[in-house]
């Protein structure tokens, strides 16, 4: 797997939160693992839950259903711990990160498929478009971001950056996104004076080193 989907899948744990056990959400909706919604009891029995952390013993549908009717009846919007009794099903950290790589992957094969260039983005850029698909759903990233969606797929980093603010969520979080996003533009900014100086048989590039061991010498001489 590519180096940004594994940094994005990192990225995603920190910001998302990992809860192995189910609860509900600040909508009241069941979720487990990294933000992963479980409409109902059907799609919990979907999934390896286990009876215990760590190497748990595998849980029966009828067990999975019993501790999905239970947090279902609590109340919503606490903290993931409420929801957590002496006998909650959980769901090892392989199978949700299995998970989480599936969506992702899912998410990424749209952005591939209705955003002209998606391959050749800098991985920055692929990393704060995948994080927002994760939080808004590819939809809501591609119809809802016009303006950043322009500005990518035309290389205009800043814009993007300028572009890809989101409600609801942390402003660490916007600011990560935005980091990604400006990224791109230190490496452009690199790539045009490699492209220079290689187009000019290094030239340039012993010039500054002259002109550093000028000032360098300027200021010794100066501090006699």
């Amino acid at each position: 797997m590519s180096g940004y989907f594994d940094q994005t899948l990192a990225q995603l744990k920190e910001f998302e939160g990992c809860v192995p056990w189910m609860y509900r959400d600040s909508v009241g909706r069941v979720t487990v693992g990294v933000g992963l919604m479980l409409p109902d009891a059907a799609a919990a029995c979907g999934l390896p839950f286990t009876v215990g952390s760590g190497v748990g013993v595998p849980a029966t549908a009828e067990q999975i259903e019993g501790d999905f009717a239970r947090v279902s009846a609590l109340t919503m919007g606490r903290l993931p711990s409420f929801y957590r009794a002496m006998g909650s099903l959980e769901l090892p950290e392989a199978a949700i990160d299995e998970r989480l790589r599936a969506v992702l992957t899912g998410f990424e094969a749209t952005l591939q498929a209705r955003l002209a260039g998606y391959d050749t983005l800098p991985d920055g850029v692929k990393m704060a478009l995948l994080d927002m698909a994760y939080n808004l759903g590819p939809e809501g990233l591609l119809q809802g971001y016009p303006r950043m969606i322009h500005a990518v797929e035309t290389g205009a980093w800043a814009e993007a950056a300028a572009q890809s603010g989101r409600e609801g969520i942390g402003a660490a979080r916007n600011a990560w996104t935005r980091q990604q996003m400006l990224s791109a533009v230190v490496g452009a900014i690199h790539a045009e004076v490699e492209a220079v100086e290689k187009s000019a048989g290094g030239w340039l590039r012993r010039l500054w080193s002259g002109v550093r061991r000028v000032l360098r010498w300027g200021r010794k001489d100066c501090c006699r």
